[in-house]
């Protein structure tokens, strides 16, 4: 009977492989559900990866196996194996694919990173309640500051993911000012001066969001966005992004930040532009009420947590993290 040449189960054996990396590189449930102009970008980048690290695991396994079936000690056999000393092709094989590999990742991820806008290096308008903040203020101030309506820009150099090259020197749809703290988001619309704990958009609207941290570094993450951007105490950091898709997505701090990091979640409200358009209505004039409550009464005479309990459903911060965030403020004083 004649011997397959070991050519050609090679062959069939790199097909198999490639086929089966593919589907399943292709065809995986690891991801959540797409919500972002920037998420297909990521995935794409993403399975490329998975195809070629499925791949290399089929390789690399399928050969231990073999390997353990075909030179496995046979009984009766007390012999010394074959002595091999090294196999020069093979070893140029085995390194020069891997740094292809690397080098064309590298490449790809950096055509990604571009379309997503992480190349735009140019200063961008912030209000100046954001510039306020960067300094880090008390939290009172910051919240007060927060609550007023401001437009006035203010240019400074920022990093993170700005503008695409499709939307280059074009003024974002829709400015929000971002604020982390111990443990909460805090969201701020100059245009209209709304502040929120939850975070809402427009679909389809290009949405410049300008980072800032008031005590420690925090990461804010939304994984059907697949984008993530760090806020930094006194470094001004910009995140920008088209949501495709209405809906509600958690917001994550990606960053240890403290004892209740788990807890620093919110969400990112997505509508349509007749759902947007409503809630920004009802907030304003929500907003407009709360301030003539709290005219009323003397700030002077209220503690933090006093001062702040009437907003705090508003905000979407719930009790807990209200008095985390008044003792970490007291702390630091102290």
């Amino acid at each position: 009977m004649q011997q397959v040449p070991v050519s050609l189960w090679t062959l069939v054996a790199g097909i198999v492989v490639t086929a089966i990396s593919i589907w399943i590189g292709q065809n995986h449930t690891l991801m959540p559900v797409q919500a972002s102009l920037q998420a297909p970008l990521v995935d794409g980048f993403f399975n490329v990866m998975f195809t070629i690290a499925i791949a290399l695991f089929l390789v690399v396994e399928g050969t231990i196996v073999v390997f353990l079936i075909q030179f496995r000690r046979r009984p009766g056999d007390d012999t010394d194996g074959v002595p091999i000393e090294g196999n020069l092709p093979l070893e140029v094989f085995w390194t020069a694919i891997p740094t292809v590999i690397v080098l064309l990742l590298g490449i790809y991820s950096v055509d990604v990173f571009n379309r997503m806008g992480g190349f735009d290096p140019a200063g961008h308008p912030h209000s100046a309640a954001h510039v306020a903040q960067m300094p880090g203020t008390a939290l009172a101030a910051t919240l007060s500051d927060t609550s007023q309506a401001t437009t006035a820009p203010s240019i400074a150099p920022t990093i993170g993911i700005g503008a695409s090259p499709q939307t280059l020197n074009k003024p974002a749809d829709l400015v929000v000012d971002v604020k982390g703290m111990q443990y909460a988001w805090l969201f701020n619309y100059p245009d209209s001066g709304i502040t929120s704990g939850e975070l809402h958009i427009p679909v389809g609207a290009d949405v410049q969001l300008n980072l800032s941290a008031q005590d420690v570094i925090h990461s804010f993450w939304v994984p059907n966005f697949r984008l993530k951007q760090d806020a930094l105490p006194g470094i001004p950091t910009e995140l920008r992004f088209v949501a495709t898709k209405p809906g509600t997505y958690p917001v994550v701090c990606a960053e240890l930040c403290g004892g209740y990091h788990g807890s620093m979640r919110t969400q990112v409200i997505v509508h349509t532009p007749e759902e947007y358009k409503s809630w920004r209505t009802e907030n304003q004039i929500a907003q407009k009420e709360n301030l003539n409550q709290v005219v009323a009464v003397n700030p002077a005479d209220l503690s933090i947590s006093e001062f702040l309990a009437p907003h705090t459903h508003d905000m979407g911060i719930s009790a807990v993290t209200l008095e985390s965030v008044v003792m970490s403020q007291e702390y630091r004083r102290d």
